[in-house]
């Protein structure tokens, strides 16, 4: 895993959570932990990894994750024993 990737994943796990975590950032990060991602409908996109498939929405207009979608992704990480 790259740097970037590991600065990405511990700042997902950092407390208080925070809220300006990029989308392209977390979406580099899936897909260098072996996540296969597909396009849903709308902003909608699927996540398989840990063989489960996790729907997120992408945010836009801006590229920052809320606290709740970052918050829901450090979870399902824990869940699954993933850390950094």
């Amino acid at each position: 895993m790259k740097s970037k990737h590991l600065k990405t994943l511990n700042l997902v796990f950092s407390r208080p959570t925070p809220a300006g975590v990029k989308w392209p950032d977390v979406l580099a990060l899936l897909i260098a932990m072996g996540a296969s991602v597909s396009q849903r409908e709308g902003s909608r996109v699927a996540i398989e990894l840990f063989g489960q498939i996790k729907v997120m929405h992408r945010p836009h207009p801006s590229p920052d994750m809320d606290k709740a979608a970052v918050a829901s992704l450090r979870q399902w990480f824990e869940d699954n024993g993933a850390r950094p």
